[in-house]
């Protein structure tokens, strides 16, 4: 298995995690949006041309307003740069395998680049409803429902990742 960016040959159509929302933007919309429109990039964990998993990733950033109250100390008033996980998702065959870990850790490791390169304070993640556990494991905190969402249909909630707890999530070396 190897982790790198979606490549336009390989094969979407038959990507099956049991989310048909997440399982639809892989197949018709994440090379529209890495190869034409430059909006985001998706990383895929793949054997050649099959995709076993995907992680979907944008520049982005956050007031600071929202961020928990413990992390706004010591941060400049304005728009933070961070780097927003916009989906991840694995293959329902291969769930178990840790794809997943392997393109969070994959996401920590561009959140680092980003930090160095352009400046980053962490991740945002949108965890689809039910998946807000998996996050905690590795330290995310939630952020806060956005003014006026709807609980008939529920939204990702947003979480957030300081870049110190990205570090240690990626352990020593």
């Amino acid at each position: 298995m190897e982790i790198r960016l979606l490549r336009t040959d390989d094969d979407r159509a038959r990507f099956d995690s049991g989310e048909a929302e997440l399982d639809r933007f892989l197949q018709e919309f994440a090379g529209q949006n890495q190869f034409r429109l430059h909006v985001g990039t998706t990383w895929v964990a793949a054997e050649g041309r099959r995709i076993l998993g995907y992680a979907t990733i944008a520049p982005g950033h956050i007031e600071i307003d929202r961020l928990p109250e413990t992390r706004r100390r010591g941060l400049p008033k304005y728009p933070l740069p961070i780097l927003r996980l916009a989906r991840l998702a694995t293959a329902r065959s291969e769930q178990g395998r840790g794809i997943g870990n392997a393109l969070l850790r994959c996401t920590f490791n561009l959140a680092l680049k980003m930090s160095e390169e352009y400046g980053c304070v962490g991740v945002v993640v949108d965890a689809k409803p039910g998946a807000e556990e998996f996050y905690r494991k590795f330290g995310f905190e939630s952020v806060g429902v956005v003014a006026g969402a709807d609980a008939s249909r529920p939204e990702p909630w947003q979480m957030f990742l300081p870049l110190d707890l990205v570090r240690k999530a990626l352990g020593p070396g």
